[in-house]
């Protein structure tokens, strides 16, 4: 008989979604996917070079479960570099893939009778690893008024002596919302009433900004680094998803408990692929400007294309490579439209349903496709609807 807790575990509906898109594509569909949240690109070829010398000279063992320590320093200089903070490569922790920081970051606070407060809409694991670890979820609306940003009013009001731990994220998963500083300030001013909330900043995306907008990585607010875990990582910047290769940065006091999880549950990541983060960190950048730029020309087409369809109202998304259109005047449920369209317009979307209850009347569609892509995949769902 299996753990009653894992009848609270739940998954991810993007690659539910692509398993159809796979099956309709194996009876001769042609499937325009809209849906998986990875960059286009390919990683690239320095950093891949960098894997593969790895391997040729060797690197074949395994390495210090935070990862090996050049890695960590390159992390630490990145940083300092992008948010002008120190941060010692000992609080730091080289993980496979930013889902691994939200499970430790559980683990170590989730349990039974306290709280955890998380984005909904929001990246489903949140909800997910909450639920597992016996805490009770609470979700932070994010709302389209609100250009889908937090309210600071708000997710002080929820907080109370149950409070463990409260996630945030900006740029954000699915909306592509980002938080301005005035509610980041807001925020940490209200923090101090309450020193026993950690926080975990998941920011995966914030090289992903557009507009000229600046992202506010939580590692400037000094006043809350002794419960501050930052999540980020080299998927979505650096084309890389599938390498497996994260990083977090913990409270001094916390580090070593997170350390001792990555033990017993991963021991450590592939070495080649840490040689392959010192790569992406330390080399030419413009692979990522150039990638992030062709995001912003395909972020324009969308929204145009998207709000010319019947039913369709969508905002420009400020981050990531994302838009999450309101499907509202439709007159059908989240759900129902992303069958619709899938079966129908051959275009794979996610149900804003699959993000938590406040996406209920919302789509995510991710640009992360080229823009003919984008044109044929608007021309075939307005042809359904």
């Amino acid at each position: 008989m299996l753990a009653e807790r894992m009848n609270h575990l739940g998954t991810e509906t993007a690659f539910e979604v692509l398993a159809r898109a796979n099956a309709l594509e194996a009876e001769g569909r042609q499937i325009i996917n809209l849906g998986i949240g990875q960059p286009d690109f390919k990683t690239p070829g320095h950093i891949v070079e960098a894997a593969i010398k790895a391997l040729k000279d060797g690197h074949h063992g395994y390495t210090p479960a935070s990862g090996i320590p050049s890695l960590r320093q390159a992390i630490s200089d990145d940083l300092e570099k992008r948010h002008g903070v120190e941060i010692e490569p000992n609080r730091i922790l080289a993980v496979p893939g930013g889902k691994v920081t939200m499970f430790l970051a559980m683990m170590l606070y989730g349990e039974a009778g306290c709280e955890i407060l998380y984005p909904n809409p929001g990246f489903p694991i949140y909800e997910s690893t909450i639920r597992f670890s016996g805490a009770i979820p609470v979700p932070i609306p994010l709302r389209e008024e609100n250009g889908f940003a937090f309210s600071a009013e708000e997710v002080l009001s929820k907080i109370n002596e149950k409070t463990r731990l409260i996630i945030l994220n900006s740029p954000a998963n699915p909306t592509g919302g980002v938080v301005p500083r005035v509610e980041f300030d807001s925020l940490i001013e209200g923090l101090e009433r309450w020193p026993n909330v950690t926080i975990m900043s998941d920011e995966i995306y914030g090289q992903m900004l557009y507009d000229n907008q600046e992202h506010i990585s939580l590692l400037k607010y000094a006043e809350i680094s002794d419960r501050l875990i930052l999540l980020d990582g080299w998927s979505k910047t650096y084309a890389m998803t599938g390498w497996r290769l994260g990083y977090s940065v913990w409270p001094k006091t916390v580090v070593s408990h997170a350390e001792k999880l990555c033990v017993n549950i991963h021991s450590c990541v592939n070495a080649s692929a840490q040689f392959a983060g010192i790569a992406a960190l330390k080399g030419d950048q413009s692979p990522v400007k150039k990638m992030v730029s062709a995001f912003d020309e395909r972020r324009a087409v969308i929204v145009d294309q998207l709000n010319q369809l019947p039913g369709f109202n969508c905002i420009q998304p400020g981050g990531a490579f994302y838009t999450f259109p309101n499907i509202k005047e439709t007159g059908m449920t989240s759900d129902e439209l992303q069958k619709k369209l899938l079966e129908e317009a051959g275009v794979a979307v996610i149900s804003g349903t699959s993000f938590g209850e406040y996406g209920e009347g919302y789509l995510r569609f991710s640009y992360a496709n080229s823009t003919d892509n984008i044109l044929k995949a608007v021309a075939s769902i307005k042809s359904c609807l």
